[in-house]
Order: structure tokens, then sequence, then C-alpha cells
């Protein structure tokens, strides 16, 4: 397994911090190796092992500890001198009222304990008793595998694009989960992340918000991961389920895209009138958060390629830490508006640029924008077509860019 850098270098100087490190993620996206490789740099910096404890929650070894005073309890009773500290949670939303019991930890013992805790869902501190650590922590949040880190791990950062085509075929229809790359062969991973899907829709979404019509959710959810990069319409969807005799409410619909979203199952892009430089209420598009989820479910409808290469770019953009918006122009769509600190990028992302006529839509589009941000065009093509001013890239070469 490679070292996850582009995370630990910004979880390391917090490593001693008063503050809390709140690390979340979809379910098996690496957060339990960073915390591992975070143990293996503080035992390398000389912190000695039984001044680090480590509790995993989704190891069955300490389910009787899913309540904020028994887990305050066992802590308690392993900080026995007033050395330092380092106490890493794995999964913390498991544990009823976790926050009070956290919160115990900073106020008993100051500076004397560093707390490190990851969880599986967006909200982790949105609760009502996450007020209890307000202003006290530092959140990063971490994602599966880019395909730079894909290259990284097979030792083939120095090929080209050209040698790197199937490495990303297979990226595209299967994604970056971390331990899917343990696997050999098609059935064994269609097999662990069906049991990853499964995991998230059970235990993140259905147990976690009661959700009682399973068929309906079921059907709404096979919806989204399988048309990923679409502009949403909950009126359409709505629709598509009345085919089936299915009559249900805009206000379901959104309850349960807010789920998935929660679940970090789907991210939600927000649409930006370029013009009245204003938020569109109700318009957005939905992106997985990882490709390969909605490969398990998409076993009969065709691979939408065009589709599936604007998620990638998207993922990238917000691995990348950009604040990522839908463009909306009244005779257009720009795919991609992206901004970080002083930054802004324009992207449009195409499959090919089949003709004259594909051409002119995607850059064509940026007539409209008339400022000096940089404009990017993104597909598979090889053969560089910039132009007018705007970039042209191929999707390989981008997302190995530093």
């Amino acid at each position: 397994m490679i070292i996850r850098e582009k995370y630990l270098s910004k979880i390391r100087p917090f490593y001693d911090q008063d503050l809390i490190k709140v690390i979340t993620g979809i379910r098996r996206c690496g957060k339990s190796v960073i915390l591992k490789q975070i143990i293996d740099e503080l035992k390398n910096n000389g912190v000695e092992e039984k001044q680090i404890i480590y509790l995993n929650f989704e190891f069955e070894d300490y389910y009787n500890l899913c309540n904020h005073l028994a887990f305050n309890e066992y802590i308690e009773n392993k900080i026995v001198n007033d050395k330092k500290y380092y106490l890493l949670f794995d999964e913390i939303q498991k544990v009823d009222k976790w926050e009070l019991a956290v919160n115990s930890f900073k106020a008993i013992h100051g500076d004397k304990v560093s707390i490190f805790i990851t969880g599986s869902n967006s909200d982790l501190l949105s609760g009502e008793l996450a007020t209890q650590i307000a202003g006290r922590y530092v959140s990063f949040k971490i994602y599966p595998f880019t395909f730079k880190e894909v290259c990284e791990l097979n030792n083939i950062l120095d090929k080209n694009k050209f040698e790197l085509q199937d490495y990303f075929n297979e990226y595209m229809i299967w994604g970056g989960m971390p331990q899917r790359f343990m696997l050999s062969d098609e059935y064994q991973i269609r097999t662990y992340l069906s049991d990853v899907f499964n995991s998230i829709v059970i235990k993140d979404i259905v147990d976690r918000f009661k959700i009682k019509d399973l068929d309906l959710f079921n059907r709404i959810i096979e919806y989204i991961v399988t048309t990923p990069s679409q502009t949403f319409s909950a009126e359409n969807l709505s629709n598509y389920l009345l085919k089936d005799n299915i009559d249900v409410s805009k206000i379901t619909i959104y309850n349960y895209l807010e789920y998935m979203c929660k679940a970090l199952l789907i991210n939600k892009a927000d649409r930006y009138d370029v013009r009245g430089k204003r938020i569109l209420n109700g318009k957005y598009k939905y992106y997985l958060t990882d490709l390969g989820l909605g490969q398990v479910v998409n076993k009969e409808r065709k691979k939408q390629m065009g589709a599936y290469l604007e998620n990638i770019v998207y993922n990238e953009l917000i691995a990348r830490d950009y604040d990522v918006k839908v463009g909306n122009l009244e005779n257009g769509e720009i795919d991609f508006i992206a901004t970080r600190y002083n930054e802004k990028i324009y992207l449009q992302v195409a499959y090919i640029l089949a003709d004259d006529n594909v051409i002119e839509r995607e850059f064509g589009v940026y007539k409209n924008i008339q400022d000096n941000y940089p404009k990017y065009v993104i597909s598979t093509d090889t053969f560089d077509m910039s132009q007018y001013g705007i970039i042209h890239k191929n999707i390989i070469d981008w997302l190995l860019e530093r």
C-alpha cells in the first residue's frame, strides 16, 4: 500500500496540536490505513507504543464500548501517567454520544492528549452533540485513489499516456477503492465492491435513517448511481417511477438524495448562474464518489464513457481541494467552475472531440465568458487541439499533473 502523502502532509502539522483531528470519507476509502500510517510516523518520531491508543469500532472487540460512558471509562483506565497520549478512534460515529467522551478527554487532559477520529458520514460534526467540540477541531476529507495514486501504487508514474491507457480504462470502470487493487480478477472486484456498496446502503443509509420502503429506495438509488453526471430533475425521476405505477413525492426523492450524500456515496454539485452570479436552487448534478460502486449496480445499461469521464474530472477537482460548481449560461452549460483560494478555472469535458461540431460545442461555450481565468477542454484525444487561448488537455496528462 502506498503512503498517502497528499493527506499526511496536511495532517502532520497537527500531530501535537491541541485540536481534534477529524478525518472523514466514504467507507473503505483508506481512512484506517491513514491512521495506521500516522501511528507509524509517531513511532518513528520516538513516541512509545503504550502512549498510542487505537480503537476501530468496526471490530467486534469494541462493540461493548459503543456507549460513551463505557468508552470514556476504558480510555481513562489506559491513561496512567503524565506523558502525552495519542488517541486514534476509527469509525467513531458508532459510539453513541461520542462527542461527550471526546470532549471529556480534552477537558481533563488538555494538551496531554492528541486526538484523531474518523467517520463515514458527512454530517459527523453537524449534529447537536457536535457543538461540544465546536471550534476545537480541524477536518480532513479522504477520497478513494486518484489515477495518479493508482499509477504510484503500480509503480508506473514514469509511463506515458499511451502506455497508461489500459490502466486508465480499468480505472474509469472500476474506480479507485484501495482494496480492489489487491484483487486479481473482475469477479473478485465486483464481489468486493458489491459488499462495500451494500454495506454503505444498509449501515449508513437504511439503518441510520430508518428507511421503510426499501423497494422505492433501491429504485431511486439505482437510478442515481447508473446515471452519473446528469442534470437531475425530481420531476423526471418521479415520472420515470410512475411508469411502474410508483407515486413518490419530490420531498421524499430529495430526502433520499440527501441521505446518499451524507453517506458520501454521491456528491452534489450546485448549478451557478454565470451571468447572474448566484446559485440556482433546485438545480443540481450528482457525481459518484467512486465509479466502481456504480458499476456493480449497472449490470444491464450500456457504459456511459462521457459521463464517467466527467465524473472522474469532478472527483479529481475536489481531491485537489477545489470548490466545484456547474456553470449555467443562457444558451449552454460549462461543465465545471472550480475555485480554490484566489484561483479560478473553467473546464469542459468531452470523451472524444470527434468532429468539428463537437469541437465548436466544447470550445465555443467559452465565447460567453469574458474574463481571463484559465479555460480548459479535457478529453481522451491525444492530439493537442488548443485554440483561441483555450487549453486542450488529454485526460491522462491532466490527471498526472502536479
